[in-house]
């Protein structure tokens, strides 16, 4: 389950998380190494991004050479507009500069763009930024960042969590390229589901299990289960359950699952669940086995499977076929089939449009689940 920070910040719309450089090089890496031209040529826009602090552009402005790009841009949101910010106050940055006008220092988002040597020293890199006012406060749903949008190639950043579907379908409504970080929660969603499912989105490389630390501003809460202040004074937390999302191709998506048969996993399996049953259970109100854990899904079963949405971490799309999942409004299109009444006294906590199954004469429901099958020919 994603960690309840997360949930506490989308809460408050406290979900300003600055993403470490280390996390978005080995992500960035990943691409290259499936297509070293995947930049080359190419605007690249960074909504969300508080330019001035953020790691995103930090990585982009100084590899611009080396990735080929054509231009860069980055945007900031005013900080009169946030809910949290970062610092209160305009930076030394921002003051120096010739173009700085107290009178839209905190109520308009900036704009920096790259590309072109201006330093003079014959390349270009994050000394060249240079940066302007925009005309509104910098929300990505206006019709300003909106023309940025639409003029660039590819769409990078960490938007706000509570406005992730908001933020995906800003993306796929102009058909661009995209490499965001969500919440694992967010492929439920039933407008992010349906693109998983026809592949054209898909998980990223890296940021698979485990947790990452991000930096928050200055008057976040830390009240995380991890958390810790720097020798600088900055803040940062651990959270849980986020994910890269992109419709960018990687290598390790085309990796298929290694697989044991079901006999084997119900020998050898390391999880108990598994381990020494005589068959796998088999939902009551769909045609499915139930697949507690990715590792355990059997090479010999050509039916329908539920497993856990991390599968998608491991998901090869030419080794298995994405047909559903159960979460809210889905598992009703799927037609599970309404719980009997005497079953509903034995476990309050059952919805109709949920998966079950029966153990010990107790009726289960699993977690959210993905319903695939194996493709038979690799």
């Amino acid at each position: 389950m994603a960690n309840s920070n997360l949930k506490e910040a989308k809460a408050a719309k406290n979900d300003e998380f600055y993403t470490q450089f280390h996390d978005i090089e080995v992500e960035m890496n990943a691409y290259l190494e499936y297509d070293l031209n995947v930049f080359r040529g190419k605007t690249v826009l960074l909504p969300c991004d508080d330019p001035e602090w953020s790691n995103f552009t930090r990585y982009f402005a100084a590899k611009f050479d080396e990735l080929g790009l054509k231009k860069l841009i980055s945007t900031s949101y005013a900080p009169d507009a946030k809910k949290m910010r970062l610092l209160s106050e305009p930076t030394l940055f921002e003051t120096d500069a010739p173009q700085f006008d107290p009178s839209k220092a905190q109520t308009k988002g900036k704009i920096f763009i790259l590309d072109k040597d201006l330093s003079g020293d014959g390349r270009i890199n994050i000394d060249d930024l240079h940066w302007e006012y925009l005309n509104g406060d910098g929300d990505f749903r206006s019709k300003e960042v909106s023309e940025l949008r639409d003029e660039a190639d590819i769409i990078i950043t960490n938007p706000p969590f509570s406005l992730f579907r908001e933020f995906l379908a800003w993306i796929v409504s102009a058909n661009k390229k995209f490499i965001i970080i969500g919440n694992m929660n967010a492929v439920t969603y039933k407008e992010t589901f349906p693109l998983i499912k026809e592949n054209k989105m898909w998980m990223g490389y890296s940021i698979h299990s485990g947790d990452r630390e991000f930096e928050v501003p200055d008057e976040y809460p830390l009240n995380a289960a991890g958390w810790r202040i720097d020798e600088n004074g900055r803040k940062f937390i651990r959270v849980k359950g986020v994910r890269w999302f992109t419709n960018i191709d990687h290598g390790r998506r085309h990796e298929p699952l290694p697989l044991m048969t079901m006999a084997d996993n119900l020998r050898f399996s390391k999880h108990k669940e598994i381990k020494g049953k005589v068959s796998y259970d088999h939902y009551d109100n769909y045609d499915a086995i139930e697949v507690p854990f990715t590792d355990a899904i059997p090479s010999d079963y050509d039916g329908v499977m539920g497993v856990p949405i991390s599968f998608l971490d491991k998901y090869c799309p030419e080794q298995f076929e994405i047909l559903g999942q159960t979460q809210g409004d889905s598992g009703k299109e799927l037609g599970l089939r309404p719980y009997p009444r005497e079953l509903k006294k034995l476990n309050p906590s059952l919805r109709d449009g949920q998966l079950y199954y029966m153990e010990n004469g107790i009726p289960q429901k699993p977690y959210a689940r993905v319903l695939i099958r194996r493709i038979t020919k690799l």
